[in-house]
């Protein structure tokens, strides 16, 4: 979860580019943040609870010198609370060895008495102080730095994205990983590394993707990249097509805003050039390599992910159960560790990752290979690891999501999925040519009706019921069929953000328990847009009007039937109904958006979350 950057290079004074690296991830954990730097004097430090501009204002009363080395990080909490002195970088007790890492050190009480029966001597409640210690131990045997990490991380059970700096060894960073993602980027001036890409895109955009077990020797001109067992690997850089202005607000007061307003182009560059409009059917890249005759042996789907993704899913098994008429399941990725055996050689299971790096997807994909499984990807990562170990890719383009709740990698994935239902239905011969076509077209014709969406009347009906909603302390959203994952996604937007809770629930569920609840302090957001349901939506309406019940409904433009059942109305464009998810989860984005926007809340920094989550 939590954020790494660090640079070296020959003559370049770093500290503010780590800076700005370190911004660019203050999404993966906000609770402290801290730098370190080499210098000719020994190994300085500072660190700081809460977020990076509580660093940076003590990095203005008590700077760092110049230097052409640097490790910063930036935390989220799991052994030891927020606290400047729990804060990363840590050291070993003679300051020595330096150290940021994102993971957790499952056995670290063992290995802290085992170093403090050495001599060794502790200041914090982190596991990663042990890090740093067992370096320093290693280190003091005369093994030189690469070594000494090699050797500590043989007796540490858990996961870790490292960099290591020592005092004794100026120009040189190790680095390590194991269930952590870290990548390694490329200059002419330095070398670099990173949780994640985007916090090195303004200086490069080249990198080294590090797998499990693999180490790599930093210097400003050179890389030496390691496999588990210590021998040298060659490995050529990838190239990001991301830009530096996509990591960035573009103007906007939020990151979350920016990349709600983004889902219109989301669209074109995850669909259009995949849309082969004559034949009505659908061209991945390379990287998906599955014929007409494999796509036809699967029997079924399982889908897997947490989360937003989760919601994606859903989606998608019902996309391909109408297009495709294939049967299947959605599993959420941690429950399936516990599902009994099943068998997998008629299966393919799709996961869905808007990182790549989602600890319980990828323990669940590689589950699934071990049962001798077939394992499709969809996330918006390239070089993550969901891409990288998958046996087939389908990535959402989306450009870098920074803000915490994810808006625009939903759309994506949504997406995504119904271009691969239209490929498995031509595939399987459900749909025809000309079915194909139409499906691509009203996909292509979407992108004028997302535009209506953000008419400056749609804008201000959802203030309307954002004013409302944001007097409330607990909330209900309703949908049936396609729009039922909706419900569930709004749902989780609105607690992220707000904090407000919220439910999402299948419309047909209400009378079996949450009805019980409705009055007139507890209000109901429902989905009633055209389509086979629709009738049975304005129903709910009716009932949850008759228990004296707030409605919020999403809504056709003009329809006078829905809106004649509720208190506030957030009209959406009328398009075909599998695509009609990407159309009213918007509204429901802005809605949350504007609630938290009222409530004061800390919108792309929500509390107690981070965007990747890499740990179980």
């Amino acid at each position: 979860m939590c954020g790494i950057v660090a640079a070296v290079t020959a003559n370049r004074d770093v500290r503010a580019d780590v800076l700005t690296g370190l911004k660019t991830l203050e999404y993966r954990g906000y609770d402290s943040a801290g730098m370190a730097v080499w210098t000719a004097d020994g190994l300085q430090v500072r660190r700081k609870m809460g977020k990076i501009a509580n660093l940076e204002a003590e990095l203005l009363r008590n700077q760092l010198p110049e230097s052409c080395q640097a490790i910063a990080h930036t935390r989220w909490a799991t052994h030891g609370a927020p606290a400047d002195r729990n804060a990363h970088p840590h050291r070993d007790d003679r300051s020595e060895i330096v150290v940021v890492h994102n993971g957790i050190i499952e056995n670290y009480l063992e290995l802290r008495s085992l170093l403090a029966e050495c001599g060794h001597h502790f200041f914090t409640d982190t596991d990663t102080e042990v890090l740093a210690n067992l370096i320093a131990h290693y280190k003091r045997q005369d093994h030189d730095l690469h070594n000494a990490v090699r050797l500590a991380l043989t007796k540490v059970e858990g996961a870790y994205g490292l960099v290591v700096m020592a005092a004794a060894d100026p120009a040189l960073i190790i680095v390590a990983r194991m269930d952590s993602p870290l990548v390694v980027g490329i200059s002419k001036e330095g070398r670099y590394a990173a949780s994640d890409m985007p916090a090195l895109l303004h200086l490069t955009r080249d990198f080294l993707i590090l797998e499990n077990g693999e180490s790599a020797i930093l210097t400003p001109q050179e890389h030496h990249l390691f496999d588990a067992a210590g021998t040298e690997i060659e490995r050529e850089p990838i190239h990001c097509d991301w830009t530096p202005e996509q990591a960035e607000r573009g103007g906007f007061p939020h990151f979350m805003l920016k990349e709600i307003y983004e889902q219109p182009d989301v669209l074109a560059r995850t669909a259009f050039d995949r849309c082969h409009d004559s034949s009505g059917d659908v061209v991945f890249e390379q990287g998906f390599d599955l014929t007409d005759a494999e796509l036809s042996s699967f029997e079924r789907l399982r889908f897997m992910a947490m989360g937003t993704s989760l919601h994606a899913a859903m989606l998608g098994q019902k996309m391909l159960g109408e297009l495709a008429r294939l049967p299947g399941e959605t599993l959420n990725a941690s429950e399936f560790l516990y599902s009994p055996e099943l068998e997998e050689g008629h299966a393919l299971t799709v996961v869905v990752s808007q990182s790549g790096e989602t600890a319980d997807s990828l323990r669940a994909m590689r589950e699934v290979k071990r049962r001798g499984g077939h394992v499709l990807g969809i996330c918006n990562v390239q070089g993550s690891t969901l891409a990288r170990e998958a046996d087939y890719l389908i990535l959402t383009h989306c450009g870098p999501e920074i803000g915490v709740a994810s808006t625009k990698a939903f759309f994506g994935q949504v997406t995504a999925l119904y271009l691969l239902a239209i490929r498995f239905g031509r595939a399987r011969g459900v749909l025809s040519a000309a079915q194909g076509r139409k499906r691509l077209a009203d996909l292509r014709a979407l992108r004028h009706d997302l535009d209506s969406l953000f008419q400056e009347s749609t804008l201000q009906a959802i203030d309307a019921a954002a004013e409302f909603l944001s007097g409330v302390k607990s909330c209900l959203f309703l949908g049936r069929s396609f729009q039922h994952p909706v419900a569930l996604e709004g749902a989780l937007k609105l607690k992220e953000i707000s904090y407000i809770h919220a439910e999402g629930y299948p419309a047909g569920e209400m009378k079996h328990g949450p009805i019980a609840l409705i009055d007139e302090n507890f209000p109901v957001i429902a989905l009633a847009t055209p389509g086979a349901t629709y009738e049975k939506m304005l129903s709910n309406l009716q009932e949850v009007r008759a228990r004296n019940g707030k409605v919020i409904v999403v809504a056709a433009i003009d329809d006078e039937r829905a809106a004649a059942s509720a208190d506030f109305v957030l009209p959406v464009p009328t398009v075909p109904e599998l695509l009609a998810p990407l159309v009213t989860i918007v509204p429901l984005q802005l809605l949350s958006y504007q609630v938290a926007l009222r409530l004061g809340k800390d919108i792309d920094q929500p509390r107690n979350l981070a965007k990747s989550v890499t740990v179980e």
